[in-house]
């Protein structure tokens, strides 16, 4: 089973943001999500009942899984001092 990856308006303007860089090491990881949304490694966030982030990095992919879909939304993406603010 392959999830969908789709992401919100945010999440990809923050996405966009980042240098070409940290975009190619960013990538590859949310790519992977499509094949298994909860990888090694990855936590499961308070505040949220499907809400989950991986870490590449100083930087944080911030998602939801929808199991009964398919779906996994990415809802932020930024480095780590700055993406767990704009979740309150």
């Amino acid at each position: 089973m392959t999830y969908e990856i789709k992401f919100t308006k945010g999440a990809r303007k923050m996405f966009k943001k980042l240098s070409q860089e940290l975009q190619d090491r960013i990538q590859p990881k949310i790519d992977e999500l499509a094949i298994e949304p909860r990888p090694n490694g990855v936590k499961k966030l308070q505040g949220g009942e499907n809400t989950y982030r991986i870490r590449v990095g100083d930087y944080r992919v911030i998602y939801d899984i929808f199991d009964d879909v398919l779906l996994v939304n990415v809802i932020d993406v930024g480095h780590r001092s700055k993406v767990y603010k704009n979740e309150s």
